[in-house]
């Protein structure tokens, strides 16, 4: 069932890349999906990539073919890559083209800490897998870090590697996907298997 007024006009975009993690991404992808919006993988270039989990993704398009006023927002997974090479610097870099333009963005585990060096994290609220370890990549922004689950401000999200599914609970807010009562069920039933929030979800016709 789609739960969004009408087909999204724009695909989703999801960053693939060598060492990426398979579980950080898979309930807003798999969610957005099941409510209309198409997911589109962008890579280095077009030539595959493995995840941590020995996956293995041909992208869909090359990171220099991606444009923001194509895109509704761009999905950004950790990798250990982001943290032992510089490979991954260019996805943080049309990152902020994104957000420049006003297309969200959402970053999970060590994508936070490449907008970190990217400057993206020095005057927006945020969060990572714990404070320090932003911090050891010498940004400005320790003063915005806040303890959460996951966090908002303005067009970007973010998360640790720990809260796939209140990253996911953040994409769909931020996207329209659901909202209020049905969001809060969603969660609920990702993330605590709270049986009750099935039925909330049925009425909605979120299932």
């Amino acid at each position: 069932m789609n739960a969004t007024t009408g087909r999204p006009g724009k695909p989703v975009h999801l960053a693939v890349y060598d060492t990426l993690a398979d579980w950080e991404t898979g309930h807003a992808t798999a969610q957005l999906a099941r409510t209309g919006h198409e997911i589109r993988t962008v890579g280095p270039t077009t030539a595959p990539v493995r995840s941590t989990g020995g996956l293995r993704i041909r992208p869909d398009l090359a990171l220099d073919d991606l444009r923001p006023e194509d895109s509704a927002l761009l999905i950004l997974p950790g990798a250990d890559l982001w943290d032992t090479t510089d490979d991954l610097a260019p996805f943080a870099r049309t990152a902020r083209a994104f957000l420049d333009a006003g297309v969200p963005v959402a970053a999970i585990c060590g994508a936070t800490a490449g907008l970190a060096r990217e400057g993206l994290l020095d005057d927006r609220d945020h969060t990572s897998a714990v404070s320090f370890y932003l911090a050891a990549t010498g940004y400005a922004g320790g003063g915005r870090y806040v303890e959460a689950d996951a966090v908002t401000d303005g067009a970007l999200v973010t998360a640790g590697p720990t809260e796939p599914v209140a990253f996911a609970r953040e994409i769909l807010r931020l996207l329209g996907v659901y909202e209020g009562e049905v969001l809060d069920a969603w969660y609920r039933l990702f993330h605590d298997s709270d049986t009750a929030a099935y039925a909330v979800l049925e009425k909605a016709g979120a299932l």
